[in-house]
């Protein structure tokens, strides 16, 4: 058994199981409701059975594997039927499902989490055959290894396609962040290159880890790879993140003039990351301690206090969208009102009334607009410096 690297996480784990009796697997982070929005609703009945059996931190892994297991012999058996639409949804679910079950495993040489992570790509492999639009697993160059990545091309091809570079936050991965259908950035005629920078998914498994600023680094060799591509528009790449990929996709932005746009959400943007890593649930900080490669909890203290966007904004020179909820409790809002105040490029800022960090309610509402907000840019459609209260209380 791996020693947990929080002291919060084995001092407070009764608090933990007793707060996932109470509210659920979802006690962290939206891990069902996240996997139910990418995958759909055929997989409503199996989101609600890990609803039902997860009593405790130890379940969730189990719990997902369980339901990925299932999911995979679904489409095992549909692929030797000749149900290919069938068997490549059920190969998504299955994928979607194992990278859930890698969640609470921060360890890469871990037996379980390499066996999983396996699974996860073999079968993201298999619907990648039959996909509904064009899917490319890449490799791209990065300081003498290599971020994996999935180039998505709209179902409709064209000559030079504009793209967006799109990242998660700490807890996702690459293969969550285009829906099996009708994904936002795709119908409008956007390529989306989703990839696991440092520390992310598969890149920690590589032992890739996140520094202070290597993310920077990564978009730019993002960019550098995109640059090559003759289906993509070089002079329309955009680059998105949510959650700490709101924090990494800043970086990109100011280090980068290439982009011609930038938007984020879900925001991570306080200097130190006090909040999410010793207010929030532990999970945050014992999962960013593995993404950094850090196994001494002061040591990673120390490190956290170099993780700030001050003096950025000003570096940034492309329009800027931030998206975030009022009463975000992983990140105060003042500080995106600060990184807002500090870039001089056109930006704008939307922030929900009484809304916490996913911004609950209006998750597709805020995919829409940062959609139509990133092709608007891309498109080179002009656009002036606004702030935006949304009152969601009558």
């Amino acid at each position: 058994m791996h020693k947990e690297r929080v002291r919060r996480m084995t001092e407070q784990r009764w608090i933990i199981d007793k707060i996932i009796q109470t509210v659920g697997v979802d006690f962290a982070w939206n891990m069902a409701r996240a996997t139910l929005g990418t995958i759909g609703l055929d997989v409503a009945s199996d989101i609600t059975s890990i609803q039902l059996r997860v009593k405790k931190y130890a379940d969730v892994s189990r719990e997902f594997a369980r339901v990925a297991t299932k999911r995979e012999r679904m489409a095992e058996k549909a692929e030797a039927e000749g149900h290919v639409i069938t068997s490549r949804d059920n190969y998504f679910g299955a994928a979607i499902f194992y990278g859930m079950a890698q969640w609470p495993i921060h360890e890469d040489d871990n037996d379980k989490n390499i066996a999983l992570n396996t699974k996860k790509c073999d079968c993201y492999n298999r619907f990648i055959k039959h996909s509904p639009h064009p899917i490319e697993r890449v490799e791209i160059p990065f300081e003498g290894k290599s971020l994996p990545g999935l180039l998505h091309l709209p179902s409709k091809l064209t000559n030079k396609m504009p793209c967006v570079v799109y990242t998660d936050g700490m807890d996702g991965f690459k293969e969550i962040l285009v829906p099996l259908y009708g994904d936002k950035l795709l119908e409008r005629g956007m390529a989306v290159l989703a990839i696991d920078g440092p520390g992310q998914g598969e890149s920690c498994i590589r032992k890739i880890r996140c520094t202070t600023d290597n993310f920077a680094r990564a978009g730019r060799a993002a960019m550098d790879f995109l640059m090559k591509r003759p289906e993509i528009d070089a002079d329309r790449i955009a680059v998105c993140g949510m959650s700490m990929g709101s924090f990494w996709v800043t970086q990109i932005a100011a280090h980068d003039e290439r982009f011609k746009a930038a938007a984020v959400m879900l925001v991570c943007h306080e200097p130190g990351m006090n909040t999410i890593f010793n207010s929030a649930s532990p999970t945050f900080k014992a999962r960013y301690m593995w993404m950094a490669g850090y196994e001494d909890e002061s040591e990673f203290d120390k490190f956290a206090q170099t993780l700030t966007l001050q003096g950025l904004g000003t570096k940034i020179k492309c329009p800027f969208l931030i998206v975030a909820g009022e009463d975000d409790q992983l990140s105060p809002i003042e500080y995106s009102y600060n990184l807002y105040d500090e870039i001089k490029a056109p930006k704008k800022i939307i922030v929900y009334e009484g809304n916490g960090h996913s911004i609950e309610g209006h998750r597709f509402e805020v995919r829409t607009l940062i959609a139509d907000w990133l092709k608007d840019r891309l498109d080179g459609k002009p656009m002036e410096s606004e702030q935006i209260y949304v009152k969601t209380t009558k």
